[in-house]
């Protein structure tokens, strides 16, 4: 499949470059500001098309045009845009003029597919762009720029590992929002959800992002329940030349949970040559090393099937603790258990023994009388016929996150792109991304992704009108392990709980019976089954962890894993069909191929694929002079494992007056059920197996010969056998209404307020199989409907001299969720954010600060691993900058929670403390 597939798109290509019209003009020229200095990168666009090219070092531009007349459209940040009509060969030259500080550049530029197209002002959703000259003033990398976006909440599973999500549903690797990098599906094939800013555009290649929070499904298609998420690269037609970024500093300062600074090493570089505006390249690469955040959260949590609570105690009051970030502590065996079992084993083959010595069975009194005086079982036997051992469980002594995950973070990106131009309105794209580097990520329990890999290839051919892109995505886990699994199969490798528990139980008869308190009693116990445990960090301690890593699973804690996923897609723009209407079609074909060797999946014997085929079109009509637009839009999804979805969205924007729209909009959406979903088969260390949503996981359970019954929140075990329902897609129907207003052009008001219905809560279940003493945890519907509701307001003011600010604030709210239903709104009621910059002051606008603060409140956060509260919190990011336009530099520096305030933003996840940074930039 993949030989056809290159062949096509490699025919595809020299078929469209041999028919194509070479013929051409070349349109020279010089841009200058008003002093006459050279305006370097100053744009230069082809209106209505899609040529254009920027200016260099000197100033001067080349552009090939299918033909003359045509007209340019001239722009550079800081001065007022020109449009010039070109009729002749002679060079041009044009002057800009200084604009004051506005918001003329907030256009909807990202959206390359067209699905909409013109100012963010009039888009029929809520919107949030984050442009190439916001990025160029931050402190803060491009995406975790979203941070500070209305309706934003970011999930922090690593340093390099931070999921953006929207109207409340959070959680790392959210599968409720779409990110799309140029076009392609960013997430994980195997894994299921993009893996943040780990893989994808380096700093230095990203032009501007765009995010369109609530439903998108309509257009984008499943996991767009929530929101979209487009990054787009920078064009090197466009941004031609070398770009550097030397960017040294610290970070774990003060009162770390590391327990000493460390460093942070962040390197980008950037290189594109543009030839005669006909074809163009692109190559760069970042590198960041540093040691990552640590999560250390040692409070005890009790679990209960697939859920759990925090309770009190620690590892030398509660002989059963389970600390959230200690792992191997998820080993647990009742006192009692283990004393019948030793009981049984002596009884077994003392039996044996003495029927083999005297032909005949021992009477009970022999029995008792062997046990009681032999000395392995003798406590054993004593202790239970004097009640001295407790109906307790005990757990296995565990090792801190410190202990078991390397605390380097690494993360490589590579990239390049080959850009062709058939004609002047017509590109061919060929692209590459490819990352690497250890992260981690949070889930049912700690992963480290260690030596992961992940590249997406593409190609693409791009008119005005239309597209065809076909991509695919190449994952490979690498060396990525479970930290639970891991580390119960450490425990089991320096002392096997066969011997442990004895010992425990044995030195807790003794100690009890010499006196001592229960309490006492436990921590000499576990203190002499602890003999011979290795030092964290010792030579046999590294030794004996990773050879269990590096043995998959389920008899190891690796992750086996390289999926695939093989995407096509196409879409045509008719524009102006009718004299007041444009109408969009698309159509998509994606195919997954996962590979994990049974170690996540159930793919044992062979990978498993899953086809998904989608349709939409987007009819926009303007009414009563543009001042009514009407969008209706419509998508078809085929899943094979699930019945077709429509999902229908209606929106209209209405002028009131100039700058000024009111939009409302209804709209469905939906998500398939992810792989891990459908397809898991996962041990993750617990006391339950995990297990995917389909019809299979009945025969594997083999619940018709052994039923299994649902497991209840509190613990208790439904009598009735549990019946299989039929597994179903997610959906929501959500209502807006939002106003948008520039006045001046300088200030910027958007406020919006929504509405949602969700059905078909995708989830867990645990459930019991009394014949076999076995627990499952399955994926499966809801029959609980919530809603949930929310608000917004922004504003972005200009100020002169290059002065800004902004703020905003929201809140998301969930209601009618029972009793017992963990629904995943991870989301503070109330959030606000705020900034104060200036992108230029001083002589010749050389220096530039900006400062952002970011306030959320407290709440209680449900999650796979653990439930517990979360803290308000207040962190302040901030940079100043010197510029050398001479040699085109500048000097930064800054940090991100500058005043070092250690925070969470989900439970069990790590503490972010102070970043601080020195950086050089070349050429931005």
């Amino acid at each position: 499949m993949k030989r056809q597939l290159l062949l096509f798109l490699f025919a595809g290509f020299i078929f469209s470059a041999v028919v194509s019209q070479n013929s051409s003009v070349i349109v020279t020229g010089k841009i200058t500001g008003d002093k006459s200095e050279p305006l370097e990168k100053a744009s230069v666009k082809i209106k209505n098309g899609n040529g254009g090219t920027v200016c260099d070092s000197k100033g001067d531009f080349r552009l090939s045009v299918a033909s003359l007349p045509v007209t340019l459209l001239i722009s550079y940040s800081g001065f007022d845009p020109q449009e010039i009509t070109v009729n002749g060969n002679e060079a041009l030259s044009v002057m800009l003029q200084p604009a004051e500080n506005r918001l003329d550049e907030l256009h909807i530029i990202a959206a390359g597919d067209k699905r909409f197209s013109g100012k963010a002002i009039s888009y029929p959703g809520s919107i949030e762009i984050i442009s190439n000259k916001e990025i160029g003033n931050s402190p803060l990398p491009p995406h975790d720029l979203l941070a500070a976006k209305k309706g934003v909440s970011v999930t922090t599973s690593s340093l390099t590992f931070k999921t953006p999500s929207t109207r409340g549903f959070n959680g790392s690797g959210s599968t409720r929002v779409n990110q799309i990098v140029d076009g392609m599906d960013n997430q994980a094939p195997g894994l299921n959800f993009f893996v943040g800013n780990f893989a994808g555009l380096s700093d230095l290649d990203v032009e501007n992002i765009e995010l369109l929070p609530g439903a998108s499904s309509a257009l984008y298609g499943p996991g767009g329940m929530n929101g979209t998420v487009l990054i787009n690269s920078k064009s090197p037609f466009k941004y031609p030349g070398l770009s550097v970024i030397v960017k040294p500093g610290i970070m774990n300062v003060g009162n770390s949970p590391r327990g000493k600074t460390s460093a942070y090493h962040d390197y980008s570089f950037r290189y594109a040559k543009n030839f005669n505006d006909k074809f163009a390249f692109k190559v760069g690469a970042q590198f960041i090393i540093a040691t990552d955040w640590l999560a250390n959260d040692s409070t005890n949590y009790l679990r209960s099937g697939t859920s759990g609570k925090l309770v009190g105690g620690n590892r030398r009051t509660d002989p059963n603790y389970d600390g959230v970030n200690v792992y191997g502590d998820e080993t647990t065996v009742n006192m009692l258990d283990v004393t019948d079992g030793v009981l049984a084993f002596a009884t077994q083959q003392f039996v044996s023994g003495f029927r083999q010595v005297y032909g005949t069975d021992p009477t009970q009194a022999q029995i008792n009388g062997f046990l009681s005086a032999n000395p392995q079982t003798q406590p054993f036997y004593l202790g239970k016929q004097a009640g001295i051992i407790p109906d307790q469980n005990v757990s296995r002594t565990g090792y801190a996150e410190k202990d078991i995950i390397d605390p380097e973070t690494r993360n490589i990106k590579l990239y390049g792109s080959l850009h062709y131009k058939i004609t002047d309105k017509l590109e061919a794209q060929l692209m590459a991304n490819w990352a690497t580097g250890n992260t981690v990520y949070t889930d049912d329990n700690r992963y480290a992704l260690k030596g992961i890999k992940i590249g997406q290839y593409k190609f693409e051919l791009k008119s005005r009108n239309w597209f065809l892109r076909s991509y695919t995505t190449q994952e490979d886990a690498g060396e990525a392990y479970s930290a639970t699994v891991a580390t119960q199969y450490f425990n089991e490798a320096w002392k096997k709980s066969q011997q442990w528990y004895p010992e425990y139980v044995g030195m807790y008869v003794g100690a009890i019976s010499a006196g001592a308190s229960p309490a006492a009693a436990h921590n000499m116990a576990r203190d002499y089954a602890d003999q011979g445990r290795p030092v964290a960090g010792s030579g046999r301690f590294r030794q004996l962890f990773d050879s269990v890593r590096n043995v998959p699973l389920p008899n190891g804690g690796l992750l086996k894993e390289k999926s695939q996923l093989w995407m096509t897609e196409g879409q045509y723009s008719f524009g102006d069909a009718t004299r007041s209407a444009e109408i969009i079609i698309g159509g998509s074909y994606k195919r997954y191929i996962l590979n994990s060797g049974g170690t996540l999946f159930i793919d044992t014997l062979k990978p498993i694929s899953i086809n998904e085929t989608g349709a939409y079109a987007q009819v926009t009509r303007k009414l009563f002079n543009e001042k009514l637009t009407l969008t209706a839009s419509g998508r078809m999804d085929k899943n094979e494992n699930f019945k077709a979805q429509f999902t229908p969205r209606f929106a209209a924007v209405i002028n009131v007056a100039k700058d000024n729209n009111l939009r409302m909009s209804y709209q469905t959406a939906y998500r398939f059920p992810g792989n891990l979903s459908q397809w898991i088969r996962l041990d993750v260390g617990g006391d339950y197996l995990l297990l995917g949503g389909l019809p299979w996981v009945m025969d594997y359970m083999n619940a018709s010969k052994n039923s299994v019954h649902l497991i209840h929140p509190d613990g208790t075990i439904e009598s009735t056998p549990y019946v299989y329902k039929e597994f179903k897609p997610e959906t929501m129907n959500s209502f807006e209404i939002g106003y948008k207003s520039l006045i001046n052009k300088k200030l910027l008001i958007d406020a919006y307020a929504y509405f949602g219905k969700y059905e078909d809560f995708i989830g867990r279940i645990g459930l019991y199989q009394p014949a076999t003493g076995e627990a499952f945890s399955i994926v499966t519907n809801s029959v609980n409907k919530v809603k949930t509701h929310g608000y917004g307001l922004g504003i972005d003011y200009r100020m002169s001299n290059n002065f800004s600010v902004f703020g905003n604030a929201y809140s998301d709210v969930i209601t009618d969720v029972p009793a017992g239903f963990k629904s995943y709104f991870n989301t503070p009621k109330y959030r606000f954010n705020a900034g104060f910059a200036n992108s230029g002051f001083g002589k010749d606008d050389r220096l530039n600060f900006n400062v952002m603060m970011r306030w959320q409140d407290s709440f209680n956060w449900e999650g796979e691993l653990a439930n517990g509260p979360l803290d308000a919190f207040t962190t302040v990011d901030a940079q100043v900058g010197y510029k050398f336009p001479k040699v085109k530099s500048t000097v930064r520096l800054g940090g991100s929670n500058i005043f070092n305030n250690y925070y969470k933003n989900a439970y069990a996840n790590p503490q972010i403390g102070g970043l601080y940074y020195a950086s050089f930039i070349y050429n931005l």
